[in-house]
């Protein structure tokens, strides 16, 4: 998610369920301020605290054993906010799939979930610049017995794909021939690794950095992860870009967070924050990789 950094499917329909939510909720500006795009940032300076939202899904957002809440996403926000006079970063939560709207509706103040940017998530929310852009992989058994390292590779030799629910792999092996009777949708990466130790499928799709760090948790078992690819669907190469998800009306609170992760990434600090969750340099996004970019889709 995993990929999945998830689809906007689900989430769009609990965004308009969510609505009531949203105003009869307390807000986290004054209105007037709200209107014209600010004050969120200096709520949270005042109260030195700042509500994320996360999907408790490894490596980007979750609570380890002792209970505090880690991952790529969680601890990039602790640096950032800090930075800008926020000390402390608390968390509330969702699924994925409720991500979206539990923000809209302010349970929280921004998306800490390694969210992909894509052009219909961004008609909801603001997206800061990514903090890493991931490319997909499959989990397999030990030695690859069925030859899978290509995008179309599953689709062509007729094998069960295992997904997680609401992920874009599921949509990326639609296109690339994987019949739908062959997609096993699974609720989590643990249900996934199960289908796939019972031989109800043949690989997992997800992307390599999910895998990877799935792959830590059953260290000795006789499986891989395969050499990451870019699956390009209907022309497009589809990059992975994860990001933090603001409200629309907080551009104060995303320009200020937009430019320190800027400074991070100039003063290449950004990869020892990512780096013990599984990221590598090849993860770290470019100059030109931007929000506006892959809203562009």
């Amino acid at each position: 998610m995993t990929s999945s950094r998830r689809d906007f499917l689900r989430t769009a329909v609990l965004l308009s369920a969510a609505a009531p939510l949203a105003a009869a909720g307390c807000s986290t500006t004054d209105p007037k301020e709200e209107k014209s795009g600010g004050g969120s940032l200096q709520k949270a300076k005042d109260a030195g605290k700042i509500t994320v939202g996360f999907a408790n899904e490894a490596p980007y957002g979750y609570t380890d054993k002792s209970g505090k809440l880690t991952g790529e996403a969680p601890e990039l926000a602790r640096v950032i906010f800090k930075e800008l006079g926020i000390d402390k970063v608390t968390g509330v939560q969702v699924d994925f799939s409720g991500l979206i709207a539990g923000l809209n509706a302010k349970r929280f103040d921004v998306v800490a979930a390694g969210m992909f940017i894509t052009p219909e998530r961004c008609n909801s929310v603001a997206f800061s610049d990514p903090e890493y852009v991931a490319k997909s992989a499959f989990m397999v058994r030990k030695g690859n017995p069925k030859g899978l390292l290509k995008q179309d590779d599953p689709g062509k030799k007729g094998v069960k794909v295992g997904v997680l629910e609401g992920a874009v792999e599921q949509g990326y092996a639609e296109k690339s021939g994987v019949k739908k009777g062959n997609i096993q949708v699974f609720a989590d990466q643990a249900s996934g690794f199960e289908g796939l130790k019972a031989g109800r499928v043949d690989c997992i799709w997800l992307t390599r950095i999910s895998l990877a760090n799935l792959l830590t948790k059953h260290e000795g078992e006789p499986y891989e992860v395969t050499a990451p690819f870019t699956p390009v669907i209907d022309g497009k190469e589809q990059f992975g870009a994860g990001a933090f998800a603001f409200r629309k009306a907080d551009n104060d609170l995303l320009t200020a967070f937009n430019g320190k992760l800027a400074e991070l990434k100039q003063g290449n600090r950004l990869l020892p924050i990512l780096q013990p969750f599984g990221f590598t340099q090849a993860e770290i996004p470019t100059a030109a990789d931007t929000a506006a970019k892959f809203c562009k889709g």
